[in-house]
């Protein structure tokens, strides 16, 4: 028992200590000249879906959860968004060449098809985040539009 309460109390330690480590939670600026929903003029509605479903990860003005400022769970929270912010972000649009556009346009639509995206750990996490059927058309139909268009 003495052995147990030991690593239990290293343990409490450690979790404590590792609290200390920083985690860099800063958005960088959005400029409007290159964020997609400005570049678009999107409609209300689209916006809306994509702000609640996708702009914690895939922008730059992600909102961290009071839990993403406990160590270790801030680690992997900052883990996800930056590997979002890699595979899409909508604030830095502009900045993409027209065939990375055309693909992350082509990806999107299919994950949001495919019930990949949002992913099912953040839907639990984040309820609002879940998209109706409904929901999901609307962002599909308008990813694949602008892909008919040519216009991304």
């Amino acid at each position: 028992m003495k052995t147990f309460l030991q690593i239990v109390y290293w343990f409490l330690i450690a979790i404590a200590l590792i609290q200390f480590i920083p985690i860099d939670r800063t958005n960088k600026a959005v400029d409007q000249k290159v964020n997609f929903v400005h570049l678009f003029k999107t409609p209300e509605n689209v916006q809306e879906v994509l702000t609640k479903a996708c702009y914690d990860c895939h922008s730059n003005e992600t909102i961290y959860p009071k839990y993403a400022y406990v160590a270790p769970i801030s680690w992997s929270i900052k883990h996800h968004v930056n590997e979002g912010r890699e595979h899409l972000n909508f604030s830095e649009w502009g900045h993409y060449n027209q065939d990375l556009k055309k693909s992350m346009l082509e990806n999107a639509a299919r994950s949001i098809k495919d019930y990949s995206m949002p992913m099912p750990g953040y839907v639990a996490q984040h309820p609002k985040s879940n998209l109706t059927k409904a929901e999901r058309v609307l962002l599909v139909n308008y990813f694949e539009n602008l892909l008919k268009s040519g216009a991304y």
